[in-house]
């Protein structure tokens, strides 16, 4: 070694600190990287994703061949700053040799390039896996041999390798759907999340309300069940015979349009058109019906309860609404209010139908969810009484005036945020 001169050994130890710097880079980059970035990538065939996914699906082998590295070369390091320092100064230069090669491996070997590649991770890492495959594959065997004592040190504490960390759950996604920014559009970002809280959803939480379920009662005249399909604007329709508990089938406007138009529709054609009913029970998440509807091939269906007792009707418009927001495909209901209006004062009429859940996820209200459904039902049980049009009532913040009121039923409610109602009382003061 002293025979070697010194602008060979301060050269060599240049080499071993950006060798290490190479190495603290690396490791910080590979676990910086966007996995399912580094999935597509590698699906798509780049080959630098490809290698780096597949030393990612061994990060234990990975991490022990860049610590072996890193661990060598600063070793070697330290040990040639001690024979620089010895050769320039004597054996008490070795202290200061120390503390300044400290420093340097700090700022060139750790902190500036893990800050570089934790900034830019797909630069340094795809690169950077070229030669750590390569490496990898060199000291395999004495990678492989300090893999086997660290492992066996985590299982002296019941610590098993797991593969959860690369499956998000529903809260992650939401996070990644929120901070994805101008990247998604907010009505598609509004779409995934609602796409994402169908699971907590029911058929309860949307169904058309029993007494709201339209239908042909076959017990009629026969000329007044032609006049109520004629008049209907509906494309589909419950049978029952009586009462909508006993129903008879599902009938499809189009399958009996030909014989309807022609004046030859009989009680026989009818019948033959109709469709077996298809239950939903109660609870039933939104999620779930979606893929009932798509393995049975069916639009629409009748939610029981536990006795049997129809409680309403769902339809796959009502759960892709839930996805989209609003919209209509039944001429019936091109005339209806939406659900929601804003007015010129800031207030907002709201349907005495509306789904309080609905209302929260699109508001941002905090509208009690866990008793009444809708909001006709909500009003109802705070007022404990059928309220007159007028009849004002606070709830969760919220004021709201009864507007309109039809068969004991709430069809309209104005509602205004207490700051803007109590705005708007000071101002007239």
């Amino acid at each position: 070694m002293d025979d070697i001169p010194l602008s060979y050994l301060f050269g060599i130890l240049a080499g071993l600190i950006v060798v290490s710097a190479f190495f603290s880079s690396s490791e910080t980059a590979l676990m910086a990287l966007n996995r399912y970035r580094v999935r597509h990538l590698a699906n798509n065939g780049h080959r630098g994703a490809q290698r780096a996914q597949r030393l990612l699906q061994q990060p234990d082998r990975l991490l022990g061949l860049i610590l072996l590295g890193n661990n060598l070369v600063n070793i070697f390091a330290a040990s040639l700053a001690t024979v620089i320092a010895i050769r320039l100064y004597g054996e008490s230069a070795v202290f200061v040799a120390g503390l300044i090669l400290t420093a340097v491996i700090l700022i060139f070997a750790e902190v500036a390039p893990k800050t570089i590649a934790a900034l830019k991770p797909q630069v340094v890492a795809f690169p950077a896996s070229f030669v750590l495959r390569g490496l990898l594959w060199a000291l395999s065997p004495l990678v492989w041999l300090i893999n086997q004592a660290s492992n066996g040190i985590l299982r002296l504490f019941q610590m098993q390798h797991s593969a959860d960390h690369d499956h998000l759950t529903s809260d992650e996604l939401r996070t990644l759907v929120h901070e994805s920014g101008s990247r998604i559009p907010v009505r598609h970002q509004r779409m995934l999340l609602n796409l994402l809280d169908l699971k907590e959803a029911m058929v309860d939480d949307i169904m058309i309300p029993r007494s709201d379920v339209a239908g042909i009662d076959l017990n009629q005249e026969w000329p007044d069940i032609i006049k109520a399909i004629s008049d209907s604007s509906y494309t589909r329709l419950v049978i029952y015979r009586e009462s909508i508990d006993n129903v008879i089938g599902l009938l499809h406007i189009r399958s009996i349009i030909a014989q309807l138009s022609a004046g030859k529709l009989a009680p026989e054609g009818l019948h033959k058109a109709l469709r077996k009913p298809y239950f939903i029970p109660e609870g039933t998440s939104l999620t779930q019906q979606l893929l009932e509807f798509q393995r049975r091939e069916r639009r629409i269906g009748l939610v029981v309860d536990e006795y049997g007792d129809i409680q309403g009707l769902v339809t796959l418009d009502d759960i892709l609404e839930e996805i989209v927001g609003e919209y209509t495909t039944e001429p019936a209901t091109l005339d209806r209010p939406r659900t929601l209006s804003k007015l010129e004062d800031g207030s907002l009429l709201v349907r005495g139908d509306a789904n309080l859940r609905s209302l929260n996820r699109r508001l941002d209200w905090g509208l009690p969810t866990d008793g009444p459904r809708t909001l006709n039902g909500l009003v109802l049980e705070q007022l404990e009484t059928i309220p007159d049009a007028g009849a004002t009532v606070e709830i969760s913040g919220l004021e709201m005036t009864i507007v309109e009121i039809s068969d004991n039923r709430i069809e309209s409610v104005r509602i205004v945020p207490t700051l803007l109602s109590t705005t708007s009382q000071k101002e007239q003061e």
